[in-house]
């Protein structure tokens, strides 16, 4: 059987010679920085040597879909390759997806956002628990949980914590930061100073308290706002209440767990008042018996 390119292909699971640009780039690999450094050393070794682990492929509609390999892949492009050996695997999409995912979580020079995003991709497209994930990874459930919290942080804040190089950890201390501005001040500050985790956390501790502290005062003055409109209410129904002739009077108390508020109104003044309103309806009452 020819292949899109008129070279014979072998057997499924045998290593074959399959030209370079015909071999596109897996769709759900999560790496996404690769160290040119690093690259350009494999490719002195590929150039050296060869390329003595294979490339892992399947068919697809435009050629070949890496299943895994993609340094060696790209190493060899920088060293000027037009083929690369391959084994072509019978797999489907999904099964491709899994496997370049199960690679490269396990390789140690994976950054933990790049880690994170893959375990999250692996949870949503096999409908994973993270207990499942766990398992399938050989990592402690917290430990997936940990990681998978530091996908909260948004693209930009990853984009500064990788430029100056923090560790997992100043990641993870910044999450205790619930807004995104305060989140990017603070690893100005960090980064400014050349904190280490330790410092990291001593400072969010400080800063996160100043905040509270910050936060408690605007709670007092919001309240002794509405103090003062409450005295300036009284005052004003003690006033209305002078104003029709009752020596009316309040006084206030300020106790450790409230404010006491007394209203004073004289007893001969609210008989009085009370005996004037009777005789008021008694005279109304007569003269309403009158007119019928």
């Amino acid at each position: 059987m020819a292949n899109l390119f008129g070279a014979k292909e072998k057997t499924v699971n045998k290593v074959i010679e399959v030209p370079i640009d015909s071999v596109i780039p897996n769709p759900h690999q999560p790496r996404t920085v690769f160290n040119l450094e690093d690259l350009q050393g494999l490719s002195s070794s590929i150039k050296q040597n060869g390329i003595l682990q294979p490339l892992t492929v399947r068919r697809c509609d435009n050629g070949y879909e890496l299943v895994s390999g993609e340094r060696r892949l790209r190493a060899a492009r920088l060293a000027g390759f037009k083929q690369v050996p391959c084994i072509i695997i019978d797999i489907s999409e999904r099964s491709s997806a899994l496997l370049a995912l199960l690679e490269n979580i396990q390789r140690e020079d994976l950054s933990y956002f790049d880690e994170a995003v893959a375990i999250e991709q692996l949870i949503d497209l096999y409908g994973m628990t993270q207990e499942d994930a766990s398992i399938k990874l050989g990592m402690a459930q917290s430990t997936i949980a940990n990681k998978l919290r530091l996908l909260k942080l948004s693209e930009v804040e990853r984009e500064y914590i990788k430029k100056y190089h923090f560790s997992e950890r100043h990641a993870r201390a910044l999450l205790k930061i619930g807004d995104i501005d305060r989140r990017l001040e603070v690893i100005e500050k960090i980064a400014k100073n050349n904190m280490n985790v330790e410092k990291t956390e001593l400072y969010i501790q400080q800063f996160l308290a100043t905040e509270q502290e910050r936060e408690n005062f605007k709670k007092r003055a919001v309240l002794l706002r509405d103090i003062r409109l409450f005295d300036n209410t009284i005052n004003k129904a003690v006033q209305t209440v002078k104003m029709a002739g009752v020596n009316a009077n309040a006084t206030k108390k300020d106790m450790d767990d409230y404010i006491e508020y007394t209203i004073t109104i004289p007893k001969s003044t609210a008989q009085k008042a009370s005996k004037q309103e009777k005789e008021h309806e008694n005279r109304k009452e007569e003269v309403t018996n009158a007119s019928t």
